[in-house]
């Protein structure tokens, strides 16, 4: 799988390229991340990527002629979505890294700057994406987040790929709480039935959490959860 991100900084990206599962990912082709910087596509002396807006207001937006040149200049891969990064975008949730790990072979990932972009750029993109609701200083920041989340969905990333369906979001319910040696730490025990090796009570407990933590800290997935259980009887 390719992803192309046009991107103003692609310094950003050197350390968490080369990190952890996400680094390993890349150095055994599992995937393959190439940065254009739309600069390098500015054709004035000064290579100018923004200007004042029309009409007036504050800040710089990206103009349309560096990035339409930069996504261009990409090869075409047969299964290929381009994506905007912008608070104005869908919100990031697991669907959205499941689909594009599994049904896409390139993703052009736009990385956002200052007040925003050209809207005449929207005419390259197939999709606008959003971190959540909130105002970040770049778009590099979700791209990378976008990367990693999909990326460790890809066959071969993740040791045991069992692990992936047992996480929180791959259900309307939170993951259960989790626990290691030593069994008691500074008064605080491993619950007795993790230790007690009776497989069908481990079971019924991490259940139960589960429906606790969810109730507790996101009602509203735990009410996705009671639908669908309703659904299923």
């Amino acid at each position: 799988m390719r992803f192309d991100i046009i991107t103003l900084f692609p310094d950003f990206f050197e350390a968490p390229l080369k990190c952890s599962l996400l680094g390993r990912a890349l150095a055994n082709g599992i995937a393959e991340v190439q940065l254009t910087n739309p600069r390098d596509f500015a054709t004035d002396k000064h290579h100018k990527v923004d200007d004042i807006p029309y009409g007036g207001g504050v800040g710089m937006l990206l103009k349309p002629e560096p990035i339409f040149a930069a996504v261009e200049s990409l090869p075409v891969l047969p299964r290929r979505e381009v994506l905007l990064m912008t608070p104005q975008g869908e919100p990031m949730h697991q669907r959205m890294f499941e689909d594009f790990a599994e049904n896409y072979d390139q993703l052009v990932v736009i990385c956002g700057h200052y007040e925003g972009v050209d809207e005449r750029v929207l005419e390259l993109v197939t999709r606008e994406v959003s971190l959540g609701d909130f105002v970040l200083t770049c778009g590099e920041i979700p791209a990378l987040t976008l990367l990693n989340g999909v990326v460790r969905l890809r066959p071969g990333t993740v040791g045991k790929p069992e692990s992936l369906k047992l996480e929180s979001f791959e259900t309307p319910l939170l993951d259960y709480p989790q626990y290691t040696r030593p069994a008691e730490f500074r008064g605080m025990a491993v619950p007795e039935v993790l230790r007690s090796g009776n497989h069908g009570a481990i079971a019924q407990w991490r259940k139960d959490k589960q429906i606790e933590k969810t109730q507790r800290m996101r009602p509203d997935l735990y009410e996705k959860y009671e639908k669908s259980q309703t659904t299923q009887q």
